[in-house]
């Protein structure tokens, strides 16, 4: 009698409690929403990057701190629409030679993706809407002066822990510094994750942008990981990761790229 009780009670003790199991299923459920980009939960990634040897000479080095809110709205029974905004802020120098260093805010990316609540038949989930450039940026090495637009869409689809699809828009200067060059560039994100029960993503992916008026590639390939966790009340997602640069222009950077993500999040 006395060794079953005590097995029953190594059991339970072993054993996940109600509690963390919902904690742990919870997790897995934001997770899996992070990796959609236009997925319905309210979000404000804090994504830090460091990038070295940038320029002709090979001298500079850059840290952004990029501030990017999603908000979804509901439109309509049938449709929703989803805010995704980048606000970059820059710190940088040597970028060029006799340039020094300059920090403050780069031009804002603004997206807007009308979506269907309800996937397609085939189970792929898509959106897509206008895309624009704002010229917020505090220095004239932080900005190009551009006022820029063009279409985005995304389409993706998420099968037991696997979540595929791209990401891509185009963006063409409309207004701006005549000084300055206009813009014609292909933004391409194609992803892949795979997310865990622990609410554990790893992904990789490229965010490759072709400059047409220059007629160059840069191609940074990311590889990182990312938790879901709860502290306090707040849910919240951290990770991080490197980007290597298979291409790169001839003034972008050349080599490894850090990459801290802090992800605060408000599900409904």
């Amino acid at each position: 009698m006395q060794t079953r009780l005590y097995l029953y009670a190594l059991l339970l003790t072993a054993s996940p409690s109600l509690a963390e199991t919902e904690s742990a299923a919870e997790a897995e459920e934001l997770a899996k929403k992070l990796a959609n980009p236009i997925a319905s939960l309210i979000s404000v990634p804090f994504q830090l990057n460091y990038e070295k040897n940038i320029g002709p000479l090979d001298d500079g080095d850059r840290t952004t701190l990029n501030i990017q809110p999603v908000v979804p709205f509901s439109l309509n029974d049938d449709w929703n629409i989803i805010s995704r905004t980048i606000l970059p802020l820059v710190s940088q120098s040597d970028i060029a030679p006799g340039l020094g260093s300059q920090s403050g805010t780069g031009d804002i990316v603004q997206s807007v993706f009308f979506s269907p609540k309800a996937g397609s038949s085939g189970g792929w989930i898509w959106g897509a809407g206008p895309a624009f450039l704002i010229p917020t940026g505090s220095n004239t090495y932080l900005t190009a002066d551009k006022w820029a637009a063009g279409p985005t869409a995304v389409a993706l689809k998420q099968q037991g822990p696997w979540t595929y699809g791209a990401l891509a828009n185009h963006l063409w200067s409309f207004a701006g510094d005549d000084a300055r060059q206009d813009l014609s560039n292909t933004f391409l994100q194609p992803f892949v994750s795979y997310t865990t029960p622990q609410g554990v993503s790893y992904t990789l992916q490229t965010e490759s942008i072709y400059n047409w008026k220059d007629s160059q590639w840069t191609i940074p390939i990311y590889a990182g990981a990312a938790k879901v966790l709860r502290v306090g009340n707040q849910m919240l997602q951290v990770g991080g990761g490197l980007r290597y640069y298979a291409e790169s222009s001839d003034n972008g950077a050349k080599d490894l790229a850090l990459r801290f993500n802090f992800v605060l999040l408000y599900p409904k």
